[in-house]
């Protein structure tokens, strides 16, 4: 979790990921950061996020992100 809160804060520095809950509803992070995001995540924890699996649910906090990272991590 620690480095996925270090890639968040590289992307939009000016955001609390520790107690934030609605990153793409409150938009805190935009469409771009999310695809900047996604990248650095497939490439730092060697997954695959399907596009299935991009909907504001699993980005609207660092706890959801971290949670799909792990179930992805697990079907692989």
């Amino acid at each position: 979790m620690e480095k996925l809160i270090e890639i968040l804060e590289e992307l939009e520095p000016s955001v609390d990921y520790e107690t934030c809950t609605d990153l793409v509803d409150g938009r805190h992070i935009d469409s771009l950061t999310i695809l900047a995001l996604i990248s650095e995540i497939e490439d730092t924890f060697d997954i695959t996020i399907p596009t299935v699996e991009i909907i504001p649910a699993n980005f609207n906090s660092a706890k959801n992100i971290w949670e799909l990272i792990e179930r992805l991590k697990e079907e692989e």
